[in-house]
């Protein structure tokens, strides 16, 4: 392969735990350049890294080809601006952008640069997603009525000295986690034709929003995604009904505990989940009534950075296209304000 020399704008817990590992794994890219303003530690982990101190040491090497901007929301369009505009390729961590403004401001300009721009969506190769995109694309459960996706987490304190605890724009738990939650829908449904969203704060003390609960309304299915720093005791992760029978998924794929943990993505057993945290499936196939585990597939979140290669090297076309990315914001845009009027916003 002719690896893609990429650098990373920061290494803090998307640039260690993910797009380093990753990045080391592939043998389609080297991580030659990390920018960290006074630590050196990507370099204790990766010694042949070369730790730069300014964004203009990335941008005026021209022997980086690739940057990811891993830095925190609010500089997400600005920084992946002056990335392309030094003739590097893009990868901006999610969310894509604050706004949809920003995000089709940046499409625009890949396009007149000819470079790639595309966004790290990495739950699309989660394990239990594969699963649940092939349970609907071989209609085990017939015709969906409902879909409920959740992503909860018990943390009911407020971490200290981090800039995801600081109100302002591109903050909170909507554009975190909800920026993964909502795209996975979108590929599984596509746009929906109404958003009823409510987001809030549940924690005491939090001064970012923490919870929500969003509803979208398609023709004869609704999804329903939530998530909440206060659920100590998990459900489903996934809840899937159709005309036919239903599919039940607890538990989370296995990849970032893996990667904290620093094992190779590239290890035989990688993404593989425990049987007991398969999901079930009660249906009706024929005439026949069929219940039982249904096996999880493999996540592999290095099938991201497989296709990043082939987009830059092979012209193939990227699995996260940024239009899809901008959708996303889209959607987080129409919950808030659906949220604020406390009524459904059409699409």
């Amino acid at each position: 392969m002719n690896p893609i020399n990429t650098a990373l704008l920061s290494f803090g817990m998307s640039g260690e735990v993910f797009h380093g590992p990753l990045l080391n794994a592939h043998p389609g890219f080297t991580l030659s350049t990390v920018l960290q303003r006074s630590s050196s530690q990507a370099k204790e982990r990766y010694p042949a890294v070369n730790i730069v101190r300014t964004l203009n040491d990335v941008l005026n090497d021209k022997s980086i080809e690739l940057v990811v901007v891993n830095t925190p929301n609010d500089t997400h369009e600005p920084y992946a601006t002056q990335a392309l505009e030094a003739g590097k390729h893009v990868i901006v961590e999610k969310p894509f952008t604050i706004t949809s403004a920003e995000a089709n401001r940046l499409m625009a300009l890949a396009t007149k640069t000819g470079k790639t721009l595309t966004v790290f969506q990495s739950r699309r190769w989660d394990g239990d997603f594969l699963t649940v995109k092939q349970v609907l694309e071989n209609k085990l459960v017939g015709t969906p009525v409902e879909f409920e996706l959740h992503y909860d987490r018990f943390r009911n304190y407020i971490e200290a000295n981090t800039w995801k605890e600081e109100p302002g724009a591109g903050k909170g738990i909507l554009y975190n986690l909800g920026s993964h939650m909502l795209d996975q829908v979108l590929v599984l449904f596509g746009m929906p034709k109404e958003v009823d969203a409510r987001v809030g704060i549940q924690r005491p003390g939090g001064k970012v929003d923490d919870y929500y609960d969003i509803r979208l309304h398609y023709e004869g299915l609704q999804a329903i995604v939530k998530s909440s720093y206060l659920v100590r005791e998990q459900g489903p992760r996934y809840s899937l009904h159709g005309v036919d029978g239903s599919y039940i998924k607890y538990g989370i794929d296995p990849q970032e505990q893996a990667l904290k943990e620093g094992k190779s993505p590239k290890s035989t057993s990688w993404g593989y989940e425990g049987k007991e945290w398969w999901g079930k499936l009660n249906t009706k196939v024929g005439t026949l009534h069929v219940e039982g585990q249904v096996e999880t597939i493999a996540g592999n979140y290095l099938g991201f950075y497989e296709n990043v290669y082939g987009a830059i090297r092979e012209g193939k076309p990227l699995a996260v296209k940024p239009e899809e990315s901008c959708d996303v914001i889209r959607l987080i845009e129409a919950c808030y304000e659906s949220s604020r009027l406390r009524k459904a916003v059409a699409l």
